[in-house]
């Protein structure tokens, strides 16, 4: 059986590299002397290893041989003839390993605490070889779990959240507030789409961070870094020269208006660039009205001229469904074929996202066999509750320079807990819509004022917000 080497390179990297930034400073920082720095970083190495391959319980033989392998420099006993599969299998030496994926081991508390008190990286160096151990372990076998991605992801929240806690130096999440709102905050962002704009290709890190800065959505956030998680391991295969197994990268995003699709369509595309599957990552939106003509041959020209302009890109269709609901002279049927067949020709080179309302995308892709098995993946963005609608508004209110006072904030949400939340409901469009009738409202009551302070200028009270029964348009429109 050929052993696969990707852990063994994993390892070394990580004992390698931490004892390069440790050596001088181990037994400061450690309590451990430089000369058992080594054997310490090993064993760290060692139940990072195994935990991984605990966390399924599965206890493959190549999991179990790459092991072997990636240990046999640092313990000779494991890398000599006698050590076998059946032995570590029979050992317990994996067993009950999993547990250690969720809590913060020594040498890790030890790295964040001598980062917040020298302002070093060390815990920053940890992570980043860590999660390539992670990564590289469930990567060894062909088929990745579910279980195996969310491990992982697991792990990585909860290494950043010691090093945040503690208050070492975690990796730059530079630009997460840009995008701490939804797409109702960030209305006025726009995507060009020449070349030559395209910014920096940013750190996954920094994308990931700016996903969970995201109000709500906690199914969504987790659903895309699953995404996120297997893109790594498969690049991490294709650098082995091992099988790959290709899932389509299309989505389908349902949900109601207002709910975020659009802001997380745009970070799923600098995603897919960051980790190779696109060359340019922007995003391009378009609906019925940018792939739809009313005359005959015209219908497949725009859909190809969208395909075009998102190309090496990531193109949302937002509701997709009504390119099915024409009579029998209308063309969207024509839009859906060639969709599908530009999805198939291009796939190396685009991502599409189908969005819409829930039901409506349900049928679409169950009706339709060559959309069902390239769309196999639907992310579902659930409505916000009343508490989630106000950290919206006073978002918008912020990035406008105004905010909220307690009786604001009281009457905030008891305007939304009074709204129905049936279909026509806008979500995030709601909350700036909202904001922006109780912005008129604070000027006709600060007008009257004869010398408002800045602060008056800028406070949202009770009196600036509608009440429940008031009209205010929280549609989609």
């Amino acid at each position: 059986m050929r052993v696969d080497e990707g852990l063994a390179v994993a390892v070394n990297q990580f004992i390698d590299r931490l004892y390069a930034v440790l050596q001088t400073v181990s037994q400061e920082i450690l309590g451990v002397p430089a000369e058992r720095l080594r054997e310490d970083l090993a064993t760290e190495a060692f139940n990072l290893s195994a935990a991984f391959i605990d966390c399924d319980q599965a206890h493959t033989e190549n999991q179990i041989a790459a092991l072997l392998e990636a240990l046999a420099r640092h313990y000779p006993a494991l890398g000599s003839a006698d050590a076998t599969v059946s032995d570590v299998r029979v050992s317990g030496l994996l067993a009950d390993k999993r547990f250690w994926i969720d809590e913060p081991s020594g040498m890790l508390i030890r790295l964040a605490n001598a980062d917040r008190a020298r302002e070093s990286h060390l815990g920053s160096v940890y992570y980043e070889h860590a999660m390539r151990v992670a990564h590289t372990v469930i990567s060894i076998d062909a088929f990745t779990s579910r279980v195996e991605l969310s491990a992982v992801e697991r792990y990585r929240t909860m290494v950043l959240h010691t090093l945040d806690g503690i208050g070492a130096h975690a990796p730059a999440a530079g630009g997460a507030e840009a995008g701490a709102g939804t797409a109702a905050a960030d209305a006025d962002e726009k995507t060009g789409t020449d070349p030559a704009d395209d910014p920096p290709v940013r750190p996954l890190d920094e994308l990931l961070a700016e996903l969970d800065e995201l109000i709500g959505l906690e199914k969504v956030k987790e659903e895309v870094k699953l995404v996120a998680n297997m893109l790594q391991v498969q690049n991490l295969r294709r650098e082995r020269d091992l099988i790959v197994v290709e899932p389509s990268r299309h989505l389908v995003f349902v949900g109601n208006p207002g709910t975020g699709k659009t802001t997380v369509g745009r970070l799923v595309a600098q995603i897919y660039r960051t980790l190779g599957v696109v060359e340019r990552g922007h995003l391009v939106e378009t609906d019925r009205s940018g792939l739809v003509a009313g005359f005959v041959g015209q219908t497949a020209k725009l859909v190809v001229e969208k395909f075009d302009e998102a190309d090496e890109g990531v193109l949302l269709i937002d509701e997709a469904y009504s390119l099915t609901r024409g009579g029998e002279r209308d063309f969207g049927r024509e839009a859906i074929d060639t969709v599908v067949k530009l999805v198939e020709d291009r796939r190396d080179r685009i991502v599409v996202i189908l969005a819409g309302y829930p039901v409506e995308m349900a049928d679409l892709v169950s009706a339709n066999p060559g959309l069902k098995s390239r769309f196999p993946k639907t992310i579902t963005f659930d409505d916000y509750d009343d508490d989630q609608l106000l950290a919206i508004f006073e978002l918008i209110s912020n990035k406008k320079q105004y905010h909220c006072d307690d009786g604001a904030r009281d009457a905030i949400r008891a305007f939304f807990a009074a709204q129905d939340r049936g279909r026509g409901f806008g979500n995030g469009r709601a909350s700036r819509n909202l904001f922006e009738a109780a912005v008129a409202r604070h000027a006709v009551r600060v007008v009257e004022l004869e010398n408002p302070t800045d602060d008056e200028l800028t406070t949202l009270t009770a009196d600036d917000i509608p009440g429940p029964d008031e009209d205010v348009a929280l549609g989609t429109d």
